[in-house]
């Protein structure tokens, strides 16, 4: 049995469980908001303008999903008007090295991938010899 399998089926259910939690952490929206509460609370609005592109109803979602999954904690202050602020938890911040490695091997192979593409690409629209014009 591989790494990758003992990895996987180590819970007994045929990986299910890894998958959900790697589908939540890889999300894109994931990754940029705990990036952006790395080392600071924020409020919805703060945060709203800090992660670009991501629409209100995304960003509740997902910082919702966050909060019951135990990255992200939210507090509510009884104020007029009420204010909410969002933070990582321990759990969160120990995702921010991966994240980080991530993205490095990211940013130290994108030329390698660009380029692949563009020859995938260039090849995809040649007809094959194989196949009638």
């Amino acid at each position: 049995m591989s790494d990758y399998e003992r990895t996987c089926m180590i819970r007994g259910d045929g990986g299910r469980t890894i998958r959900t939690i790697l589908d939540r952490i890889c999300d894109k929206w994931t990754l940029l908001i705990v990036a952006t509460l790395d080392e600071q609370r924020l409020r919805f609005t703060d945060l709203h303008r800090q992660v670009p592109g991501i629409s209100q109803r995304m960003l509740t979602l997902t910082l919702r999903n966050l909060e019951r999954d135990g990255l992200v904690s939210r507090t509510a202050y009884a104020e007029v008007p009420p204010r909410v602020e969002y933070a990582l938890t321990a759990t969160g911040r120990s995702l921010i090295a991966p994240a980080l490695a991530l993205a490095g091997w990211a940013i130290e192979h994108i030329s390698h991938i660009e380029a692949s593409r563009t020859a995938y690409e260039a090849s995809a629209r040649k007809p094959s010899a194989a196949q009638p014009d």
